[in-house]
């Protein structure tokens, strides 16, 4: 059992989790329990962060940023990153998402990413998400809302209707879930849908009023998730998600059951590493470096926001970290600083990798047949879909070593190319790479089903993650300095 308990424990996450804001409520849940502090973008952090100091902040509530400070810190030393996302392909509620048809209530939804789209028909679905609200006072503030419970479903057409051999719809008038029936939210309403009303009696709004938007019913179950009355709700991002919980699968439970392995994977493990290397009281007394994990909303769409990893977040966090003082009253130029720290730090970009499919195995590269439970699987592009090379291979295998030697525990990687005549998909590593010219590198557990509603993955290698994540980060400043590449 054991052995399984880091994947357990990755389940209770991402059960937890159905929405990049609650991955990131989730992750601070887990650093505030470590002892990390939570600091804002907005404030100044030159007497806030010192050396020795583990710290958090979030952009969005939806990307974090989590940072301990090594003690013998100088400004312009390297900093050690892992890199991940919080987002997954969903279906996303329309801003105006109120429709019917023939009897029925359903949600207007919008598809977000490159979902495998087929695998949302038939499935149980809640909603969460974040929810604007007025408070008593004016002011507006953001809560929290999931749904746990099958109120949404998107249903099939029945084979007798349309015998087509492939299955085939329309994402925009075929896609929709049903909530209801007509007849049924009539009759709780005596006959008329609810009219919004906003408070102080105003009828007046810039936009049509939420229960205008949507369906009030829909409206109210919000509402009370959020232990809010349905006119102090401005305006709500939900996601869809299905409510059949994450699970441990498999004749001997070797296999994760389970929806958003890409990336809550990666985000999880990449969060328990940076705890894990710093539990000692004494982790920090020799480090040089800072050691940080950033985790991004918004891959899934090109990273192309304020809050994704095309953003100036990362950039901006460790233009600010570079200049932080040392512990010792040593005078350093500061001018150059940042430059230096970049030219020494490493990067990580951890997403999921492809396990081989025994049902589709010519799809895979004959010599590059990733396994389940057999390790992170580094991947590799010579058209710099990723942004791996040797040396940093060279790296990642002495942190394997080191850390095996360490723990007693093997820690096992794995290499992964696609063949010639097949697509590459990308990660967040090369847009980071070419943004800070910081050395990096592609990896990630395996997996099947990518970018399904249900994917799978390896119980074992959830532990295998944690143990070269830890590692990385307590090995990285001296085995850095053995790798020579100008």
């Amino acid at each position: 059992m054991a052995a399984k308990q880091p994947a357990l424990d990755f389940l209770t996450f991402v059960n937890a989790a159905p929405t990049p804001f609650h991955a990131v409520h989730e992750a601070k849940q887990l650093l505030d329990k470590a002892g990390f502090q939570e600091i804002k973008e907005r404030d100044s952090w030159a007497s806030t962060c010192q050396p020795g100091g583990k710290y958090y902040l979030t952009r969005n509530t939806t990307t974090l940023v989590a940072f301990a400070i090594g003690k013998q810190w100088q400004p312009g030393n390297a900093i050690s990153m892992i890199g991940a996302h919080t987002d997954s392909p969903v279906l996303r509620v329309k801003p105006v998402s109120k429709k019917s048809g023939e009897g029925f209530v359903q949600v207007g939804v919008e598809t977000y990413g490159g979902g495998i789209w087929h695998t949302w028909f038939d499935r149980d679905l809640g909603v969460a998400g974040r929810v604007m609200t007025r408070e008593s006072d004016g002011s507006i503030v953001q809560k929290l809302v999931k749904i746990d419970r099958p109120i949404l479903r998107v249903p099939t057409l029945a084979i007798h209707l349309d015998r087509q051999e492939n299955f085939s719809f329309n994402k925009e008038t075929q896609l929709f879930p049903i909530a209801g029936l007509i007849a049924a939210e009539l009759n709780r309403n005596d006959g008329a849908d609810t009219p919004d009303t906003d408070k102080g009696g105003e009828l007046f709004s810039p936009l049509k009023s939420v229960t205008e938007r949507h369906h009030s019913h829909f409206v109210e179950l919000i509402a009370n998730e959020a232990g809010v009355s349905p006119s102090d709700i401005l305006d709500f991002e939900m996601i869809l998600f299905d409510t059949q919980k994450s699970c441990l699968g498999g004749m001997l439970e070797e296999f994760i059951f389970s929806p958003r392995l890409d990336n809550l994977n990666s985000t999880f493990c990449a969060t328990v590493g940076l705890i894990d290397s710093v539990a000692d009281k004494s982790a920090l007394d020799d480090e040089e470096a800072i050691r940080l994990i950033a985790l991004f909303d918004h891959e899934e769409i090109g990273s192309r926001t304020a809050q994704g990893a095309d953003s100036n977040i990362l950039p901006s966090i460790i233009r600010r970290l570079s200049v932080l003082p040392s512990s010792s009253s040593k005078s350093t130029d500061l001018s150059t600083a940042y430059e230096q720290t970049l030219s020494t730090s490493f990067l990580v970009s951890a997403d999921m990798a492809h396990s081989v499919n025994p049902n589709y195995s010519g799809k895979y590269e004959s010599d590059h047949k990733p396994e389940m439970n057999k390790g992170l699987v580094i991947k590799i592009n010579a058209n710099a879909r990723y942004a791996t090379n040797s040396p940093g291979i060279v790296l990642l295998e002495e942190i394997a070593r080191k850390t095996t030697k360490e723990t007693g525990v093997h820690v096992p990687l794995q290499l992964f190319v696609v063949r010639n005549d097949s697509s590459c998909g990308s990660t967040i590593g090369p847009m980071l790479s070419a943004a800070l010219g910081a050395r990096t590198l592609d990896l990630g557990n395996p997996q099947l089903s990518m970018h399904s509603i249900r994917e799978t993955g390896g119980t074992y290698d959830v532990a295998h993650a944690i143990r070269l994540f830890t590692g990385f980060f307590k090995h990285y400043s001296e085995l850095s300095k053995k790798i020579i590449v100008d």
